[in-house]
Parts: C-alpha cells; sequence; structure tokens
C-alpha cells in the first residue's frame, strides 16, 4: 500500500525483557509457506481444448456455458487449478491453493446444491489479509505462518462471505508483502510475485498476487484491498479492472487492518462487467464495519443493469492538476504520454476531458493532510484480531506469550505504517470514545470532500481522470533510485482518504509492452455511474490482452 517496507522476518531477540522483530530485505531461498504442489492436472488434450472456449471470458459467458451443458463447474475448477500448476511456480502469484475446499463447492453446486447467486460456479482468488474459514491468512508476514501457532481464520471475513454465499468456488489465498506495506509485492511469507506481463517487472502491491492471478487467467475474478492504491495501481500494472467502492459500500470486517478508517475492499476482475457482478455481491450493511450504516445511499444493484457502450457521450471529466505536477515522484513523461492517449480516447467515445491548472492544485494536499487517522491504528486492529484471531490469540499480547515474537508495531500504532526506523511513537486512543474523534478525523475527512466536490461544481465535472501510477512498472532485477525496487510509485491514496470511488481499466500498452491503467474517480455513492463509465471506455477502447506467459522463471523467489 506504501513503499519503504520492504519486508519482516522474524528474529526474536530476549534479553532485559525485551523482545524484537527485525527489519531486513526478504531474499530468503525458501520462504515459509511451501509453493503449493500436487496440485490436480487435466490432460493435454482436454486442458487445451478447454483453454479455447473459457480464456478471458467474462461470468454471463461462463454461466451460459453451464446453461448449456457444455462443462461442469467441477470441470471448470480443474481447468483454473491446472492453470495455476502451470504457471504460479513462476510467478508465485497464488500463495495457498484449497483444493479440496474448491473442488467440494464445485461437485456441491454441480449437484444442484446451494444457491444458484450471481457468482454461482465461478471460480475466485482471496487476499491473504482476508479471512477465509479454515485457511492461513498471513498478512503476508512470516510471523503468522510459525509452525504451531498459524493464523488460521475461524470464520470468513464478511466480503468473503458474501461471494461464498453467492455460489463462488474459493480456489486459494494470493500472495502480498508484508501487512499490504508496499507498492510491490515481496512477502516474507511466500517471496516475490512477478508482473504477468514479464516476470521480471513489478505487478504492484499490495494486491500484486491477486492481479497476476487474475491477468492470467489462473482465475476469474479475486478481492483486493487498499489503504492507499493497492487495488488501483496494481490493477493498472496488469492490464484489469480493479474497484475502490465509496467507503462504506462493502466491508473490512476480516480484513487484516493497515489503518482502517483508510482500508477498503474490492473486487479485481479482467472485465467491468465482472467487477460490476462481483462489487454487487460484496456490498451491503455489515454490524461489524460502522462505515457501512450509510450503504443504504448506494445505487440500487445489480449494477449491471446500468452498463451501457455509449455512456460517456455528454459526460465531463478533468484532470486534477496536483496528479500532474506532485510535490514528489513526478509524472514519468511516458506515463503522461499514455495518459493523454486515454484522454483522447475518452474523447472519441464522447466524453469532454478538461485540463486546467486550477483544478485541484498541489494545495489539495493541504486539505488531505489534515486528516488524521493514525492515532487509531491500534483500536482498528484491537478489533480485528479480537473477532478473527485463532483461539490461541486474540490479542497482541496473547501473540506475543504463544510464539515469543512482538505484535508488530504496524498493529500497535507506535510506528508509522511505511516510516522511518526513528519515527517517533504515536500514542494511541479508540475513536469510538475519543472527545478529539471530530476535530482529528470526520471534520477534516468532510472539509476535504467538499472541497473535492465543489472542484467538480465549478468545472461542472462528472468525474476526475488521471494515471493509477505515476511511472510504468521497474525491472526489478535493477535498481530504483540507488536501491531495490520499490514497486511503481503512486499518488492516488487520497482518494481512499475522503471515502470516494473509483475504479481502473486497462488504459493500453506503454512501447515496451507493459500495461498502463487509467483510473476515473466519482462521487461518494456513485458508484454504478463509475462503473458506467468504466465500461464504455473499455469497450470503447478494447484495450486489454492477455499476457503471454512464461514456463521458466528469471528471477530468484525471494528478490
Amino acid at each position: 500500500m506504501r513503499r519503504g517496507f520492504v519486508g519482516l522476518v522474524v528474529a526474536v531477540l530476549v534479553g532485559a525483557s525485551c523482545l524484537r522483530a527485525q527489519l531486513v530485505v526478504p531474499n530468503q531461498s525458501e520462504p515459509p509457506v511451501a509453493l503449493p504442489s500436487g496440485l490436480p492436472v487435466l490432460p493435454e488434450a482436454e486442458q487445451a481444448r478447454m483453454d479455447r472456449d473459457l480464456m478471458e471470458i467474462d461470468i454471463p459467458e461462463l454461466h451460459a456455458l453451464y446453461a448449456r451443458h457444455a462443462y461442469t463447474v467441477e470441470q471448470v475448477t480443474r481447468w483454473y487449478l491446472g492453470r495455476i500448476a502451470k504457471y504460479n511456480g513462476i510467478y508465485r502469484d497464488v500463495q495457498t491453493v484449497d483444493v479440496k475446499g474448491a473442488l467440494a463447492t464445485a461437485r456441491l453446486e454441480d449437484s444442484g446444491g446451494g444457491e444458484q447467486g450471481a457468482m454461482w460456479g465461478v471460480p475466485i482468488v482471496i487476499k491473504a489479509n482476508t479471512a477465509v474459514k479454515g485457511l492461513i491468512d498471513t498478512d503476508g508476514w512470516a510471523g503468522f505462518v510459525i509452525p504451531g501457532h498459524e493464523f488460521v481464520a475461524e470464520r470468513d471475513a464478511t466480503v468473503v462471505a458474501k461471494l461464498r454465499a453467492a455460489g463462488a468456488v474459493i480456489l486459494g489465498i494470493t500472495n502480498m508483502p508484508d501487512f499490504a506495506i508496499a507498492d510491490t509485492t515481496r512477502s516474507t511469507a511466500f517471496g516475490r510475485t512477478g508482473n504477468a506481463y514479464d516476470v521480471r517487472f513489478s505487478p504492484g502491491g499490495s494486491s500484486g498476487g491477486t492481479v497476476t492471478a487474475v491477468t492470467s487467467n489462473e482465475a476469474m475474478v479475486g478481492t483486493g484491498s487498499d489503504t492507499a492504491c493497492s487495488i488501483t495501481m496494481p490493477a493498472g500494472t496488469s492490464s484489469v479492472v480493479g474497484v475502490l467502492p465509496t467507503r462504506g459500500l462493502t466491508s473490512i470486517a476480516g480484513i487484516a487492518p493497515l489503518d482502517w478508517l483508510r482500508d477498503n475492499t474490492g473486487p479485481i476482475a479482467r472485465n467491468v462487467t465482472d467487477a460490476a457482478i462481483a462489487l454487487g455481491v460484496m456490498a451491503g450493511e455489515d454490524p461489524m464495519d460502522f462505515r457501512t450504516k450509510d450503504s443504504g445511499q448506494k445505487e440500487a444493484g445489480p449494477y449491471t443493469k446500468y452498463l451501457k457502450k455509449d455512456a460517456l457521450k455528454g459526460k465531463r471529466f478533468g484532470v486534477p492538476a496536483f496528479m500532474l505536477e506532485t510535490e514528489e515522484d513526478k509524472l514519468q513523461p511516458e506515463t503522461r504520454a499514455m495518459l493523454m492517449k486515454a484522454v483522447e480516447q475518452m474523447r472519441a467515445a464522447g466524453a469532454v476531458v478538461v485540463i486546467d491548472e486550477k483544478l485541484l492544485p498541489l494545495s489539495f494536499y493541504d486539505a488531505i493532510r489534515k486528516i488524521v487517522s493514525r492515532l487509531y491504528l491500534k483500536d482498528g486492529a484491537d478489533q480485528w484480531i479480537s473477532a478473527f484471531g485463532p483461539k490461541e490469540y486474540r490479542s497482541g499480547e496473547a501473540y506475543t506469550r504463544a510464539t515469543g515474537v512482538a505484535w508488530p508495531t504496524v498493529f500497535t500504532g507506535e510506528r508509522r505504517p511505511g516510516g522511518v526506523a526513528d519515527d517517533a511513537p504515536q500514542m494511541q486512543a479508540v475513536l469510538a470514545k475519543d472527545p478529539d474523534g471530530e476535530k482529528n478525523f470526520f471534520g477534516p475527512q468532510r472539509a476535504a470532500l467538499a472541497e473535492y466536490e465543489a472542484a467538480l461544481d465549478e468545472f461542472h465535472l462528472d468525474g476526475l481522470i488521471y494515471p493509477s501510477a505515476q511511472m510504468p512498472s521497474p525491472d526489478e532485477t535493477m535498481p530504483q533510485n540507488g536501491g531495490l525496487s520499490t514497486g511503481p510509485e503512486s499518488h492516488t491514496g487520497w482518494v481512499n482518504r475522503i471515502g470516494v470511488p473509483a475504479v481502473v481499466v486497462p488504459g493500453g500498452f506503454y512501447p515496451d509492452g507493459l500495461p498502463f491503467g487509467l483510473e476515473i474517480s466519482a462521487r461518494p455513492w456513485k458508484d454504478g455511474e463509475l462503473l458506467v463509465w468504466a465500461y464504455a471506455y473499455e469497450q470503447a477502447t478494447k484495450n486489454r490482452r492477455a499476457p503471454v506467459l512464461v514456463e521458466k522463471g528469471l528471477l530468484p523467489i525471494g528478490r
């Protein structure tokens, strides 16, 4: 989610009653979570025949195949498992494969059992910070896979439960960087994930495992989480659709927090149709997430009913000035050129695009910075571990007693997520009991949101468009800024801070063949409209093309 935190290897130092965890670059040859092996593989001829029918299809097309009995759910599930078996050893995107559970679900559905919901028979993957009952929830960290003390969820996260109830077939868990604090995907639990379009390059982070799995046709849909660009930026690196909903449309209950007041979750898919279907399933009020109490403001579903090819005609979008002239990590020339191509594509589809230096200039950052959520990091982490932790540890203190390993400071709030070693410790508070909660968080958030909406009003805009990252994906065999690659830098986390929705849609390819992602944002609770615009752009441009996968790796797993 943010750069600067490259990983965590557990090292217990006992002395003067002190325990601490040591920060290092993960370059281990054998991460503690082993590469899934022994996966079922269809006969080569059958796999090839199914390739012709299943590659790149969407959910309605899959359901049509089921309706005419072309394939069973089990056959389709086995086809995806075969894809994982063939490519996961190279790209290391899928951390855990639940063969037994996936096939059991598939067979139940083939027998007529279960609800035939919107995701019926759709093979999906779940990000490793999101609880799936009975599977290890690593959060990317080696400390949650200590033998005998693994973080095994006893119930599903809310969005997982909704997807399961709608008929989704959960194939497994995707890789992510430790605690989601990175713009690339290196995990002390599972190693490095490569970009499907070139394994040497970064898929972004922290939802890098999910985007690689989905774009590679190792799953139809996946979940991502996002504190600051962790759905949107990796979606852009991998020519997929990533949806960051209005905060409160989907529940984050059961997702390991980075900053729970900025955290969000949404679907990642190869096309807008599938993303719309999955978002409709994931959305809804949840008593375990107080932010969802306003979800009644959402547009009535299903979101697919809004999708129209000509929806961009007459719509007005702007390119925010602060995204073109950032304070750091300037927009790279090749990315600016890709943005301008996307602007012309939007105009060709009938939209008006405004570029004006007065549209949300750099001063907008001043309003964003006033939103203080850091004071409440421990509050969010405590709520999560107490509700979703294993029986052995339902608190940080219990974790340390059980394992002898320090509870990470990302959960105690003592250090800023992604902060430097000498970052000053931060006192923590419980939001619901804090008399300064309005002054620290809610008031500044409303003010920044009002500034955003006032800019849309002033320029008569429906939404904004901008790149999902400031630069192309970097080659992780080469230094970046003089050091280990930290991933493609992105400055779209302001969307999380004010809670508005955004979607990334394939925006074409750089000259070197790596994808460019176009991000579109809208007003709160206009998620349906946002998907309509993304769909119209997708259909007008047909920018996505599937990656050509390799069967031999080019990097050590820990690099």
